[in-house]
């Protein structure tokens, strides 16, 4: 991993090159120490054959995540799709998408909370903000970072060059309207309210109290507002040249909280002798969820992610349990079902089938291609560990 120093208008040719080269992995940009609006702020691309998949970092990528996904689905409960947190495992290094707000983003869509297109919309406004912060930075350092990706659920990707256009477009409109030296990710808060009094009428005066109260950014205001954040900041301005308004920093949102993970001391050490169980989902999340809860448990564990090789993969470890998801690319869980139980090896080997679609007709399709049970996802620990239970008990018992 190599760090390059450049200007942020090499962020162009930095992202085409990346492009034609279809490159995978991380982008880590940070902005040089000093002064100015993006001082010593690091974001991170996730790319994937040369595209954005995501973006994260900056000051509020908390604040951002929120505000994007709320701009796109209103009525959304952000607080329920938190919750999807208690079955993701993070990696010692995440990158920018096995990030907790990508991660959500996916398990959002998985769990039918929000539409795919949701969710798209959400990853361009956030991949839109991050650039235009970087572009706001005098100098950045570029460290590329190769990765081989395995991509849970294609929710966008977006042309760096398409999106970079959008963004030049959106400092043409911030210099236009004379604030492109303003931070959008700041809040405005009245300092002068007696003079503010004299200057607006009584009903504009009382709006603007209870918008400007240091709680909200720009950029959370616009979205109150149903306004471009250009359009907020530059009707602020003669407030702001006047000394009555001023731009405050404020923190972030604090992060969802993480279950803590269990204590090794407390964990079931797997062996050897230990039952294999096999986990065929092509989403990196449930695999390491599934990892994560089977291990913890005392169990050895095997995920398979290529659909098509499952097949193969289970007949050359032979498992002692099989959770088999339902929806995959290329094929599903009843037909990788139906072929295992053709398999003599697996003619009584215990197969739950994993859904985020819990409906009678998927339960008895299951039945019928000969699953042994059926599961919803997400599934905490305490279900999967009694599913494998039950099963295994039952295998000896006959």
């Amino acid at each position: 991993m190599i760090a390059e120093t450049m200007s942020t208008n090499d962020l162009v040719n930095k992202l085409t090159g990346l492009k034609q080269e279809q490159f995978s992995g991380q982008l880590l940009v940070k902005s040089t120490e000093g002064e100015g609006i993006a001082a010593g702020q690091e974001w991170n691309f996730c790319l994937f054959l040369g595209r954005i998949l995501y973006a994260t970092g900056g000051k509020h990528p908390v604040r951002r995540w929120q505000r994007n996904l709320l701009a796109h689905y209103p009525q959304l409960d952000i607080q329920k799709l938190k919750q999807l947190l208690v079955n993701i495992s993070f990696a010692a290094s995440p990158s920018a998408i096995t990030s907790w707000e990508y991660q959500l983003l996916h398990l959002g869509v998985e769990n039918h909370q929000l539409s795919r297109e949701q969710a798209a919309k959400t990853i361009a406004g956030i991949v839109n903000e991050v650039l235009f912060d970087i572009s706001q930075a005098t100098q950045v350092t570029f460290q590329v970072k190769p990765e081989h990706l395995s991509v849970p659920i294609q929710l966008a990707l977006l042309d760096p060059g398409l999106v970079l256009a959008e963004i030049q477009h959106t400092r043409q409109v911030w210099h236009k309207a004379n604030v492109g030296d303003r931070d959008a990710n700041q809040a405005p808060i009245i300092k002068q309210t007696e003079k503010l009094q004299q200057q607006v009428s009584a009903p504009v005066y009382q709006n603007l109290v209870k918008l400007l109260d240091g709680q909200r950014t720009l950029r959370e205001l616009a979205v109150v507002m149903k306004r471009d954040a250009a359009q907020v900041t530059s009707s602020l301005l003669p407030f702001l040249k006047s000394g009555i308004v001023e731009l405050v920093s404020i923190p972030d949102f604090p992060a969802p909280a993480v279950p803590a993970t269990p204590k090794p001391a407390a964990a079931k050490p797997s062996s050897a002798g230990s039952p294999l169980i096999a986990c065929v989902d092509d989403s990196p999340l449930v695999c390491q969820s599934m990892e994560k809860i089977l291990t913890t448990g005392g169990y050895q564990y095997l995920a398979v992610q290529d659909s098509l090789r499952a097949i193969a993969t289970l007949l050359s470890r032979k498992p002692d349990l099989i959770f088999l998801d339902l929806i995959m690319p290329n094929t599903n869980g009843y037909e990788i079902c139906t072929q295992l139980r053709k398999v003599s090896t697996f003619r009584d080997t215990p197969i739950i089938i994993l859904t985020g679609n819990d409906g009678i007709i998927d339960r008895v399709r299951a039945k019928i291609v000969g699953a042994s049970g059926f599961l919803s996802k997400p599934a905490n620990a305490e279900t999967v560990l009694e599913s494998v239970r039950q099963h295994l008990t039952e295998l000896v018992e006959e």
